[in-house]
This record gives structure tokens, C-alpha cells and sequence, in this order.
């Protein structure tokens, strides 16, 4: 029987990357759905379950993504919502790749015992920095998360998504009080926490450096950045793509490219692992369990 994967994207143009990764990990058909609002969702689900019998129903399962997280996640509810008594598939949420990507990376800093609960520093809440600092709370970590001071983003800041962002996350982050945020008007209120940071990352958008070289150097107790930015320059200047915890000037330095490796394993063992059950849902803690689970057991580089 083959395996077919619904997928339910946000933005108008399914995302080609989630399609050629399925097939990759041996999905024989993907069904491709652009522009998907909520309430589409139960009609196409249904349509997919009800084709197969419940024996059947693991060669079935449901991806999300899309650019918008927060209507991700309602599209998971939905999803969910859809199913009833035997009638249900696997399903797995991550828009934009955020949820792989902030688990992989909260997953690496767990390969260092060192590391465990030491206090971090996000910097910038979108998808990738509101899920790396709700990870890193729950995992033990004393976390500050901040917005990004508007000068970073010049013409391209937005106020009202800035607020929406911190709101969000606000909401999100309700019996973590380890959790701190703080909204960065300017450098002068993301420094204290830069001071008592060990880890910092930068979540900032494509193209935009959040942290040059003279300012991350004068906080001697930094030791680990990582820099979730491909594009250039670097969010974190001095860290380059493929480092993979390489020494940066007496700091331990992850780049996109070295993450992202990691990042595309457990997206590939997570889409595989959704056509052996038919119960299964993944989202940004479950996928951090298999995160966690492959980068813990894996031989050292």
C-alpha cells in the first residue's frame, strides 16, 4: 500500500522543500494543498482518512507547514479535531521549519552536560526564537527572550508584529519562571542580560546581524552562540555557516549550516516515524524528544 502524505500549507505555493524531503524518506505520493485557512481543513482531512481502513490508515498521515506559525498551530488543532474513534493518521506541524530547527538546535546543547541549565540569551521572537526559548525554559534553562531593538531592523521593523511576537510568547511561556522577556527597545535593555548569559542566539530575520564581534567579546561569560542566520551577513558576526561548536575566539560557535545538517536528519526521522502509527503528533516538544533521542546517541564528530 502506498504511503501518502496530505500536505496543508499556509501560503499560497506548497512549499516544494517539505514535498521533495517526503519523498526523500520514501512517501510514494504527496497530496499538495496551498492557501489552507482552518476552515478547510476538517473536509480535506476527512477525505483522506476515510479512503483507508483503521488497519490501513499508518500509510496515511498529515503534514503542516507554511511561513505562519501561529496558524500553524491552529491548523494542528483543526487537523486534530477532524479525527474521531479509530479514524485518525500521524501528524506533524513545522511552519517554516521552525519547530525541527529550534529542537535540533535546544537538542545540541544538550550534548555537553556543561551546558545543561546554563542561562541563555534569545535574541528575536519569531517561529524559531519563540520555540528555542520555551524549549530551553522547559529543559532547565533560565532564559531570556527579547525582541529585536528597532535600529537593528531599520525601515524593515514592524512595531505591531514586534508586540504581537512578545504577546504570543507571553501567553506561551504561563508556568515558566525561568522565562523572562523583555521587550529591547534598544541595546541598552538587552545588556544586562548579554552579562549574565552563556549562551546566546541570534533568531533574528535573513540578512540582519544581531550581534557584532566588539559587543559579543566584551561579555567574557558567553561561551556558546549560535547563529540560526544563512544569509549574509551573519546574525552573529564571527560565526560562520558550517561551525558545528567549532572555537571562535574562546567561544564554541554553531552556524546554520552546521545545525542545519543535524536539523535535516531528525526532519526526515520525524516524517518516517509518522507512517509506522497512525496516532502520532509531532510538534515542537515531541520532535524535540526525537531531536534530543539522534543527536545524543549519535557518534562524536
Amino acid at each position: 500500500m502506498k504511503k501518502i502524505l496530505l500536505q496543508l500549507d499556509t501560503d499560497q505555493h506548497p512549499s516544494p522543500f517539505d514535498r521533495i524531503v517526503a519523498h526523500d524518506v520514501g512517501v510514494d505520493e504527496v497530496l499538495s494543498y496551498g492557501g489552507v485557512a482552518a476552515s478547510d481543513v476538517q473536509s480535506l482531512v476527512q477525505a483522506a482518512v476515510f479512503t483507508r481502513g483503521p488497519d490501513d490508515l499508518r500509510h496515511t498521515a498529515v503534514w503542516i507547514g507554511g511561513s505562519d506559525a501561529t496558524l500553524g498551530e491552529r491548523l494542528l488543532a483543526e487537523v486534530q479535531g477532524a479525527f474521531f474513534g479509530p479514524f485518525r493518521v500521524s501528524v506533524m506541524v513545522d511552519s517554516n521549519g521552525c519547530n525541527t530547527t529550534a529542537a535540533t538546535a535546544a537538542a545540541k546543547l544538550q550534548e555537553r552536560a556543561e551546558w545543561h541549565g546554563r542561562p541563555a540569551v534569545v535574541i528575536g521572537l519569531g517561529p524559531v526564537g519563540r520555540q528555542m526559548s520555551l524549549l530551553l525554559a522547559r529543559a532547565g534553562h533560565p532564559v531570556v527572550a527579547a525582541t529585536l531593538p528597532s535600529k537593528l531592523l531599520g525601515p524593515r521593523f514592524n512595531a505591531a508584529l514586534s508586540q504581537s511576537s512578545l504577546a504570543q510568547l507571553n501567553a506561551l511561556a504561563a508556568g515558566l519562571p525561568n522565562l523572562q522577556l523583555v521587550n529591547a527597545t534598544d541595546w541598552a535593555a538587552l545588556e544586562p542580560s548579554l552579562a549574565e548569559a552563556e549562551i546566546a542566539l541570534a533568531c533574528g530575520p535573513a540578512g540582519v546581524q544581531l550581534l557584532r564581534k566588539e559587543v559579543w567579546s566584551a561579555y567574557p561569560g558567553l561561551q556558546v552562540l549560535v547563529d540560526f542566520n544563512l544569509a549574509a551577513p551573519a546574525g552573529i558576526e564571527g560565526v560562520r555557516p558550517a561551525d558545528d561548536f567549532k572555537e571562535r575566539d574562546g567561544r564554541l560557535a554553531l552556524g546554520p549550516v552546521g545545525l542545519g545538517n543535524a536539523k535535516m536528519k531528525v526532519h526526515k526521522a520525524c516524517v518516517a516515524q509518522m507512517f509506522e502509527r497512525n496516532d502520532l503528533v509531532f510538534d515542537a516538544a515531541s520532535i524535540y524528544r526525537v531531536a534530543r533521542e539522534m543527536v545524543l546517541s549519535a557518534p562524536p564528530a
